[in-house]
């Protein structure tokens, strides 16, 4: 009995000098953080997406204080974060401007052809891996979602038509959507953009097949270019890419595409 007292009194002591050790070491090796990182990280959108180009929003705080990333590189924040960070750091916010995702196909499933039924595992990047995509068009959009998965502000959605939507309201152009797009379809532009922009990443050159594969491909027929007034529609690439310091949203090029290619934006 007198041994179990003791033991159990012994193990009070030790716990006792422990405790006070571990207290002691945490103040001698304790690491200052500088308090302005909490009141950034917590102006911070929380989505941890990685459009700053940091980790998730503890690192890009940390690297703000640290004058390692401008105070406006919060892209899901936008304006109005920076300018918060900007208080808290005593300096100028600079311009932020918003940015959107914008899908660069629109081969549905009613026009673009399908290699046969895919019945893999249902991701975008399965499909790619096992059978190089859904659609006869080698870059046409698998449409299993994964860029709705990865999205974190519920900005995308599958339409009827097995396409990803988005919504420009909700999306902050992190771009995490084109990171996993295995495709790449996703461009990640201006809000304000204004101006032509097409639709299809098809940059094949092979004319009958583009037609075989999806009725709503870009043909490079380049009457696009050819009828533009401004001349600021180059096909090089075999999309037509446009200088939107030339175009004036004339919409010529919309007319004169036989496959609907080019929409105008703004």
């Amino acid at each position: 009995m007198n041994t179990i007292i003791y033991t159990i009194i012994a193990a009070l002591i030790i716990g006792f000098i422990l405790g006070l050790l571990l207290g002691l070491f945490k103040k001698i090796f304790a690491v200052k953080i500088d308090p302005k990182i909490q009141e950034i990280r917590d102006v911070l959108s929380g989505g941890n997406c990685g459009g700053c180009g940091y980790a998730g929003c503890d690192s890009f705080a940390a690297a703000v204080v640290a004058g390692e990333a401008p105070v406006n590189g919060c892209i899901a924040g936008g304006a109005g974060c920076a300018e918060a960070i900007a208080r808290i750091l005593g300096v100028e916010a600079g311009s932020s401007e918003k940015k959107v995702a914008f899908l660069a196909c629109h081969g549905t499933k009613e026009c673009a052809a399908s290699k046969a039924i895919y019945e893999g595992v249902q991701t975008c990047k399965a499909a790619q891996l096992t059978m190089n995509g859904t659609k006869k068009c080698a870059f046409g959009c698998i449409g299993l979602g994964d860029c709705v998965a990865a999205c974190p502000f519920g900005a995308l959605s599958m339409n009827s038509s097995g396409l990803p939507e988005v919504n420009r309201e909700k999306c902050v152009g992190c771009g995490k959507c084109a990171k996993e797009c295995p495709k790449k379809l996703f461009k990640i532009i201006s809000a304000e953009t204004k101006g032509s922009i097409a639709v299809c990443s098809s940059h094949s050159d092979n004319k009958p097949q583009i037609r075989k594969d999806c009725s709503a491909g870009c043909f490079k027929c380049g009457l696009c270019a050819k009828k533009c007034p401004e001349q600021c529609i180059n096909i090089a690439s075999g999309i037509p890419e446009v200088d939107y310091s030339k175009c004036t949203s004339c919409g010529e090029c919309v007319k004169a595409c036989p496959d609907k290619v080019l929409i105008i934006l703004g």
